[in-house]
Parts: C-alpha cells; structure tokens; sequence
C-alpha cells in the first residue's frame, strides 16, 4: 500500500514557481485568455525552462531515493489554475525532467488556496501573490516566490532550506512590540521577561518542524549506515542578538528540534551569511530582507505586523 498522504511532508507548488511561465503569462496579459490558451496547446510539447523553486523541489523530491518506493516520506502536488487542457504542457515539462509529482489540482482560472488542506499540505509555494496572500490569511502556510535566478548544481544533492524566526517560524509578537515604538531596548526588555515563555508557531513552523524530525531521521540513518549522506541542512537567519536570542532557543527547545546552524545577526546584512549558505530557498516576513539577484531564491512570506497596509 502506499504511504498515506496524512503522513507525508507535502509541498504544494504553483507552475509559477516550479517553472518559468514569463513568455505564456505576457500572452495572457496582451492578448486574453483565448490566445492564451491556443498558445497553451500549441505548445504543449515544448518543454518549460526551469523556475525559481525549480532546485529546491528537484532536491526535496530526492529525499523519496533513500527508502522504499511505497514508503516515501515526501510528495509534491502540482496546484495550477490553469485547466486540465492548458496544463498538459506543465504536466509534460514535469514529466521531461523527471520530477515524481503525480497529484494534481487544476483550477481553471480560480485560486487552489482553499484545497490546500485537502492534500495534507505544509507549505504553498507560487509567484501569484495574490493566492499566497489568500492562503496565508486563511490560516495556510504560504510563500511568494520573488522573480530572479536560482543556481543550481546538479552535483550538489544536498538541500538547503534558512528561515528567518519572527513572523515565519514564529508569530509577529516580538515584532510588533519592537515596531510599537521602533524601540529596541524595548523589544529586549521584551523578551528577557517573557524569556521562560516560548513563542506561539508562525505560519511556517509546521514545516520547520517536520523538516527537523526528518533530520532526526537521517541522524538515525547515519548511525545505521555511515556511508549515508545525509541530504537536509536547515538553518535559522534572525536579525535578533543577546539578548533577545534566548526566547529563540526556548522556543525551538519546547518544540524538541534543533536547527543545523543558527546565525543571530544584530542587524547585520543577512546576505552576506546567504552567500555563503547558499540556501535553495529563504523564507523572511519582511521584504526589505529579501534582495533578489544573488542567485538565491527568495521567498515572502505576507504574515503580521510587518505585512500589515496602512491607510492614509
């Protein structure tokens, strides 16, 4: 029998972030959805280039190699709005490069946001931003992909994954005392009172958490075998430092994971730790953080204070 989706990390993935749809989109947005969809089956044998989250899946989707074919512990479900007949040319594009994703949910021009639950899913990953926003108020955990080049060295099989803490892994509390006032000593003050008190989970800490028992599972795989090569590496990047960093550690410590590297910056450019990492994808609630053009895929998420619009 094949492994329950209910017991599965699932991944959901827009074709708008797994491939690069510029050309077919711009069809769409000059000449209509008619055109769009004569395009569409026109080119339905000509292979999609890779997208932002291209590396990202390829990687998450190998981490099935390490056991038994029915037992896979990981999935990806294709969450398109596109209708069944346009989709056939991402269908075929996954199919070309070899990517095990079967499950499907073509939308025929409306948000998936709401089936996200359906499939057990942990993470929705899609350049609309409109669908992450929906998912993401809705409860969901979400991401926006940002437009830009993702490397990737086929090589190279391990994964990669950084999130920032606040507002991702966690919920927007310290920032919204630290934005109160843009106070932080406050913010400090803050957190060494509240210090003995985890944090609540942010719209991501689900997925934390199952990438961290996964780990756990490799570490007993390593112990077993030591010729294993273990393919996750999570690391947290935080604009925190001491000693606002020991709400971090009780937080993770009351969740019973553990990241592989943990970076509290003081303020200091997150990038200038990203190029070293090199992450297949970061994950920051605030966008000032997220500076395309390095080659590492960056992902917004749209949660709490630091999302929030203000009305003039």
């Amino acid at each position: 029998m094949p492994y329950p989706i209910e017991h599965k990390l699932v991944i959901g993935i827009a074709s708008s972030a797994l491939f690069d749809l510029t050309e077919s989109h711009q069809v769409y947005l000059n000449q209509g959805e008619d055109a769009y969809r004569r395009y569409q089956d026109e080119h339905r044998d000509v292979i999609l280039n890779r997208g932002v989250a291209f590396a990202f899946i390829r990687r998450f989707l190998s981490i099935n190699s390490h056991f038994e074919r029915e037992k896979g512990p990981v999935e990806v479900v294709l969450f398109s709005r596109n209708s069944p007949e346009t989709g056939l040319r991402v269908m075929n594009s996954i199919a070309h490069y070899g990517l095990d994703i079967s499950r499907a949910c073509f939308m025929t021009g409306k948000s998936p946001y709401a089936y996200l639950p359906a499939f057990n899913t942990s993470l929705f990953l899609s350049a609309n931003e409109e669908d992450v926003r929906k998912a993401i108020d809705a409860g969901y955990p979400a991401g926006l992909v940002l437009p830009g080049q993702a490397e990737d060295d086929e090589s190279d099989a391990e994964l990669r994954v950084a999130f920032d803490f606040d507002g991702v892994i966690a919920d927007d509390e310290a920032e919204t005392v630290f934005k109160r006032n843009n106070d932080v000593d406050e913010f400090h003050a803050h957190e060494r009172e509240h210090v003995a008190r985890p944090h609540q989970p942010g719209p991501l800490a689900k997925l934390f958490q199952k990438l961290a028992e996964m780990q756990k599972a490799e570490d007993h795989a390593l112990k077993v075998d030591p010729e294993y090569k273990k393919v996750l590496r999570i690391a947290i990047i935080t604009a925190r430092n001491a000693p606002s960093h020991e709400r971090v550690v009780t937080t993770l410590k009351s969740w019973g994971v553990s990241p592989n590297e943990t970076f509290f910056l003081g303020g200091m450019e997150k990038a200038r730790v990203l190029s070293v990492l090199k992450p297949h994808l970061f994950f920051d609630d605030q966008m000032s953080h997220l500076r395309t053009g390095n080659g590492i895929p960056m992902v917004h998420v749209p949660f709490g204070i630091a999302n929030l619009k203000t009305v003039a």
